[in-house]
């Protein structure tokens, strides 16, 4: 399963750079060594790697639970084209996730981001577009529809990328959450009529 891959990828090549700070510093997310000095991999590499074991930690363990569920969906609906839209989802959710980013902070050498979580955010709402009232189990314990969960999420993330107070990417969050749910709309615009009947299901 390609979820299982992108997992044994990350692990590694996070262990490695919590090993190696040069090689962290090379693969990190920056915005002005992409513009000025064309350093386009970052783009992506910095997704496979993580500040810490609990950041990787939480990445993997959503990828693992919600990329199998988009596995079998996009198997189901897009036959044997399933695996590359798939990693189309999650390589464009790294990227859709940093567009915001990449302009804000252009001309900014001491700006670096790490980590999965806008393709994470992007599979986590794909999932939601496919079964909109699948409960969430928020900090594994509290249940909550999918769709409540979305609404609280990107309320949260925008509000928070306002606000700047942490050192979390929660523009980041929030463009790659956007991209995962409307991704299924942009390869099948009829599964959005699917989506209203599942969310309308009890009216």
């Amino acid at each position: 399963m390609m979820t299982w891959f992108i997992i044994g990828v990350t692990v590694l090549i996070s262990y490695l750079a919590f090993r190696n700070p040069e090689m962290a510093s090379k693969l990190q997310f920056n915005a002005a060594q992409i513009i000025h000095r064309k350093e386009y991999y970052r783009l992506i590499s910095h997704a496979f790697i993580h500040a810490n074991w609990a950041h990787l930690g939480v990445n993997m363990l959503v990828l693992f639970f919600f990329g199998r569920n988009i596995e079998a969906y996009f198997n189901f609906y897009f036959g044997n084209k399933g695996t590359a839209f798939y990693l189309l989802l999650y390589f464009g959710g790294i990227l859709a996730s940093n567009l915001w980013s990449l302009i804000k902070h252009k001309n900014n050498y001491y700006y670096n981001a790490v980590g999965a979580s806008g393709a994470v955010s992007a599979v986590l709402f794909a999932t939601i577009f496919f079964d909109p009232w699948e409960p969430l189990y928020l900090f594994a314990i509290l249940p909550i529809p999918g769709i409540l969960f979305a609404a609280g999420y990107l309320f949260y993330s925008y509000r928070m990328s306002q606000k700047q107070s942490d050192n979390v990417a929660h523009d980041a969050h929030f463009l790659g959450a956007v991209f995962g749910f409307v991704f299924p709309i942009l390869l099948r615009p009829e599964l959005f009529d699917r989506f209203i009947d599942h969310l309308f299901v009890f009216f």
